[in-house]
């Protein structure tokens, strides 16, 4: 199958972004509450349980199976979707399946879809594709519907408006029909719900995405917490899913690990409030016509690279972004793609496949290796590993003529001799004449391209060579 690019948010290099994120105070603020809430609830949720070590290792091993056993399990999904009255669509990239989805919505006679939220769409330009074919996609989950209203871009893979307060939503909601008279949550979540209710009643056609699909039975699984993923799923006549193909598990009984370990580790709840699950059609329940569109997009040529396949294990869970230091001073919106945080450093330039590419180049780069990542994700993921990985692919991309390659030559030159090495100290230590404060704030070209985003310690006057032959003889 072949690959396309994943959607880019419109975002220049993450270095630039993250600049201008950094100088949003309200962002920040907003960012810190809302990640450190989340970050403090799932704690307590995990501490709950005595084998949750036990699971996530459970969940790690069912997705190598998957991985490794891909092909299988797909061919497995189809013939049970297809035995159960359901069509099977496979997509080969963004492009294949857009169009797909929008000639099923024409079958159907309609110029306006509600959705369920979905990242697999969002990766795509889904959206975007159907408004240019005179389509309406109308988000359904509230922070989407805020903002899809407010023309805003997403910051977060579980809560996308997280860098909205309930001030900002207020003058959002202003727009609808009946608009909120408060901030007041409730009175928010009132007028969102009197405004999609119209959109629910009236659709014909409904596109969701999938958290799981079980190969035994042909099952597609949603896990939501408000309510409009089932009423998206239940009232239109048509309901189109679009799933990545490593979504899918191998049997009924692996939702047991993976239904305990995604509402812990996303909303830090015990268990999703809705959880939906159907096979094919029922005839006379939900929707008459079921269509299952399977998303390649550059997921079998990640499966082909030995350490980057593991970025296919992700549940979409973005615990990673609730831990990670980066992300809660940035947002996800400065790393310019569809997978924000740490997983969408790993994940979001494998499925780009071009790491030639500016933007996909710097998301690896998007981290400080700290390593929280890895110890709160639940399937495993070793994202530093990874990201350690994809640089060297960046910079091997690169080629050995650019600055970067000529300066890292020059210091294995230095490195190379002890004498070499102490000059280079005792240079280096000049630089004490610039700085201020105990920093060093601005150095000249090219030490500038690092203090223009971040304080460098003051070199010692002393080295600790010197300091030992002058101690220690």
């Amino acid at each position: 199958m072949g690959r396309n690019p994943v959607t880019w948010l419109g975002s220049p290099t993450f270095p630039d972004a993250a600049r201008r994120s950094l100088g949003d105070t309200q962002l920040r603020g907003n960012l810190r509450k809302a990640t450190t809430t989340i970050r403090g609830k799932r704690e307590s949720a995990v501490a709950e349980l005595d084998d949750w070590e036990q699971l996530r290792r459970a969940g790690e091993a069912v997705k190598d199976d998957v991985l490794a056993n891909l092909d299988t399990y797909l061919e497995r999904l189809e013939a049970a979707v297809s035995e159960r009255g359901g069509v099977v669509h496979w997509a080969r990239d963004a492009e294949e399946a857009n169009r797909i989805v929008l000639d099923l919505v024409r079958q159907e006679d309609a110029d306006e879809v509600v959705k369920v939220k979905s990242m697999a769409t969002a990766e795509i330009g889904l959206n975007e594709a159907l408004a240019d074919g005179g389509v309406d996609a109308i988000e359904t989950d509230l922070a989407e519907v805020i903002v899809q209203l407010g023309e805003d871009r997403p910051s977060h893979i579980l809560v996308p408006a997280i860098h909205r307060n309930r001030a900002e939503i207020k003058e959002i909601f202003a727009q609808m029909p009946d608009p909120p008279d408060s901030d007041d949550p409730r009175a928010l979540a009132e007028a969102a719900r009197k405004y999609l209710r119209r959109k629910f009643l009236s659709a014909k056609v409904a596109i969701s995405g999938a958290n799981f699909g079980v190969a035994d039975t042909g099952s597609i699984v949603v896990v939501e917490s408000e309510g409009n993923g089932r009423m998206c799923l239940t009232l239109p006549e048509t309901l189109i899913t679009v799933m990545g193909v490593e979504k899918v598990l191998p049997r009924w009984q692996d939702l047991e690990v993976f239904l305990q370990l995604l509402p812990r580790s996303s909303t830090a709840e015990r268990m999703n409030p809705y959880t939906s699950i159907w096979s094919g059609v029922t005839p006379g329940d939900g929707p008459q016509k079921f269509h299952l569109v399977l998303l390649d997009n550059g997921r079998t040529s990640t499966l082909a690279d030995e350490v980057g396949r593991q970025a296919l294990r992700c549940i979409r869970c973005s615990a990673c972004l609730n831990v990670c230091p980066v992300y809660e001073r940035t947002g996800g919106q400065a790393y310019g793609s569809v997978y924000p945080g740490p997983i969408g450093a790993i994940l979001a330039p494998q499925l780009a496949g071009d790491l030639h590419d500016e933007q996909a180049a710097s998301l690896p780069y998007a981290s400080s290796l700290c390593g929280a990542c890895y110890e709160v994700c639940p399937v495993r993921i070793n994202i530093p590993e990874v990201l350690t990985h994809l640089r060297a692919e960046v910079v091997e991309a690169k080629g050995k003529r650019t600055p970067e390659a000529m300066a890292m030559s020059a210091a294995a030159w230095v490195f190379g001799s002890r004498r070499r090495y102490e000059a280079a100290q005792k240079a280096g230590s000049l630089t004490r004449l610039l700085a201020r404060g105990g920093n060093l704030s601005s150095l000249p070209w090219p030490g500038s391209k690092w203090t223009d985003t971040r304080d460098a310690p003051v070199v010692p006057k002393e080295s600790f060579r010197t300091w030992w032959r002058r101690n220690r003889g």
